[in-house]
């Protein structure tokens, strides 16, 4: 807030600890201020330095990458519901809780030191976010009585190339889908990696910028931003672009 010059006691910052989904969580909350009626314009930043918490020695580490994306969530008047039209969210800390965790360095020489890094248990996340997060994001959408094909796009936070597509193809099967739309999903994992909390809000600058091939978005839309991390948590935004 210091170096943004925000000078007004009422802008009010803090921090959310949510893991990866933390953006996401973030516009949650947005949403529910400006609806509430305390807040007419929101920043919503997410950012991460993983390179401070990357264990050289240990393989998963090569996806990990530093980012920040930023949105401003604003209220606005329309006669159509536009911009965050719904969402849900889900938190399993009893079993799930030490997927993602901080410990020890591979390296047998920094083995034991005061230094910990970031550790995961990637066969049981993958399981874990195969299972929920699909039934996360058709939850939101029945809320709204959507249905997947009223879905333009598909933003999921990018923790593993593999495990989002599996995930989309699980989400599709609920609704007895097999033919997937191709440019239903943009990826930027490949030559941005994972960036935690950053990779959702730079996935939706890019295609609202037109920065990425082959995906276009128009008024009316509906995009689900959607994430999974560390807690374990998910949770799902769906957007009707203005």
């Amino acid at each position: 807030k210091a170096k943004l010059g925000i000078r007004s006691p009422q802008a009010i910052a803090y921090d959310i600890l949510y893991g990866c989904p933390g953006w996401v969580q973030a516009l949650i909350q947005a949403d529910y201020y400006i609806r509430s009626g305390d807040a007419k314009k929101i920043l919503v930043i997410g950012a991460d330095v993983l390179s401070r918490i990357s264990d050289p020695h240990d393989r998963d580490s090569m996806i990990y990458a530093d980012g920040a994306g930023a949105a401003i969530v604003e209220a606005v008047e329309s006669e159509t519901p536009v911009g965050i039209i719904g969402h849900n969210s889900r938190s399993d800390s009893m079993d799930y809780v030490n997927l993602l965790h901080m410990g020890y360095s591979y390296d047998r020489e920094l083995a034991g030191k005061k230094d910990l890094y970031l550790k995961m248990n990637g066969r049981r996340l993958y399981q874990y976010a195969l299972e929920n997060v699909p039934k996360a994001i058709k939850s939101g959408l029945d809320k709204l009585k959507l249905h997947v094909n009223d879905v333009k796009k598909v933003l999921i936070h990018q923790a593993n190339g593999k495990m989002d597509d599996a995930i989309l193809k699980r989400l599709f099967k609920l609704y007895n889908i097999n033919d997937i739309p191709e440019s239903v999903m943009p990826m930027t994992i490949s030559w941005l990696g994972n960036s935690s909390v950053a990779t959702v809000p730079t996935l939706l600058d890019m295609v609202m910028r037109g920065k990425m091939n082959g995906h276009s978005i128009s008024s009316g839309d509906n995009l689900v931003l959607t994430s999974v991390g560390a807690g374990m948590n998910i949770n799902s935004v769906i957007y009707r672009m203005p």
